[in-house]
């Protein structure tokens, strides 16, 4: 089998984040309810200079550095998201020219909700084992920022950032398995946002019947292409979907369950195969189409050393919806390049909102696209606003 896989990883965050606690605090609510209940303890920010297309090119901008590739050998740029900025040009467009990618190259946008990145990745997987790559690599951009009405339920599972991976053979972070996939799809109507709403809807505990029906059905469909691929290494570690850190634990349970395991045997795996995988998630918050991603680059920073040849089982879910479960493997010398990337580097430098600051925020998001542009200081990609109906950024 080719070795295809994730050659390197990189976040993008916003420069502010709220306490899950200052919001608890504010809306009468215990604090425990959220940073407990939910598990999530910041949650990004984002200012109006950072959308989706800046969130997407800071990322990928500093994959390009820290691994440091050659943009010339990008062949394929998919970007997932679910908070286009455009009803035609996708946010691969703008990449194409911000990441200076060559002309030869193959951009659009996925959108399926949060399954959207995890299609790209995918796609991409399969482009370079069809051989279309010729030797080349993928660049896959998840980007997105979750917003709730103010006062809503959904508020506290708000956040924002992007992932950027790069796809390529013989990668040197985490190797996938080509074609070892449980894929599960349903037309169901738990999670929304109308072309007319920058908030999204949502059916809360319909969502999470729905997010278990997927994990089960994909599972079994994973589980038995495996056996067919003869690939029946056990798994080390799990990372799921994260709208928020509670929803890994009641998937674990899910899946453990599925497995025979008791309720008590599945908590009890949950701190060594799952826990190392939230840590940065606890600090973002909600990402969507990165969520699952998220996760995996948490769980490398923490112990891509000691998981070196061993499987990490990954499920992503979109509503809508479409689940996929897959593996993959951190290959030898994985951990020191996983070191070498300094994945969570970008939340040291966030700043903390106060509460009257965010909710200013939230409510100047409407006008935020629509607004002149105007000069914005800060260090990389930002968005200034519209000239002549047409959206303009600078780096």
């Amino acid at each position: 089998m080719r070795s295809i896989g994730i050659d390197a990883i990189a976040l993008a965050v916003p420069e502010s984040y709220l306490e899950l606690a200052d919001l608890a605090q504010a809306r009468g609510v215990a604090p425990a309810k959220y940073t407990e209940g939910l598990g999530v303890h910041r949650m990004a920010i984002a200012r109006p200079h950072e959308d989706p297309v800046a969130l997407a090119a800071n990322a990928a901008r500093r994959l390009l550095t820290r691994a440091s590739v050659d943009p010339a050998r990008i062949g394929l740029c998919v970007v997932g998201t679910e908070t286009g900025v455009d009803h035609s040009k996708p946010v691969a467009a703008w990449l194409h020219r911000l990441l200076e990618l060559p002309q030869r190259c193959r951009v659009y946008e996925a959108k399926h909700a949060c399954y959207g990145g995890t299609a790209g990745v995918l796609t991409a997987v399969d482009w370079i084992a069809s051989g279309s790559a010729r030797g080349r690599s993928a660049l896959v951009v998840c980007t997105d920022i979750a917003r709730y009405e103010l006062g809503s339920a959904g508020e506290p599972t708000q956040g924002a950032g992007a992932v950027a991976l790069l796809v390529s053979e013989s990668p040197r972070l985490f190797a996938l398995e080509p074609g070892v996939t449980g894929s599960f799809a349903r037309d169901v109507d738990d999670f929304w946002r109308p072309l007319y709403r920058r908030e999204a809807l949502t059916d809360g505990h319909y969502s999470v019947q729905c997010y278990l029906d997927a994990l089960a059905g994909t599972y079994a469909a994973w589980k038995e292409a495996s056996r067919e691929a003869r690939l029946d290494g056990p798994l080390a570690r799990r990372c799921y979907h994260v709208p928020y850190g509670k929803m890994a634990r009641k998937a674990h349970r899910h899946a453990m369950q599925l497995d025979g395991a008791s309720e008590e045997e599945a908590d009890a795996s949950f701190a060594e195969a799952v826990a190392p995988s939230l840590r940065i998630p606890a600090q973002v918050g909600n990402i969507y189409t990165g969520s699952l991603w998220m996760a995996l680059a948490s769980l490398l920073e923490a112990e891509s050393a000691q998981l070196e040849g061993r499987r990490v089982g990954l499920f992503s879910y979109g509503s809508g919806c479409q689940g996929e479960f897959f593996a993959g493997s951190v290959p030898e010398g994985g951990g020191a390049f996983a070191a070498q990337l300094k994945i969570s580097e970008p939340l040291e430098r966030r700043q903390r909102l106060s509460f009257p600051d965010y909710e200013a925020i939230r409510r100047g998001d409407m006008e935020a696209d629509r607004r002149p542009a105007a000069p914005v200081e800060g260090a990389g990609v930002r968005y200034l606003g519209l000239k002549d109906e047409k959206r303009v950024y600078i780096y």
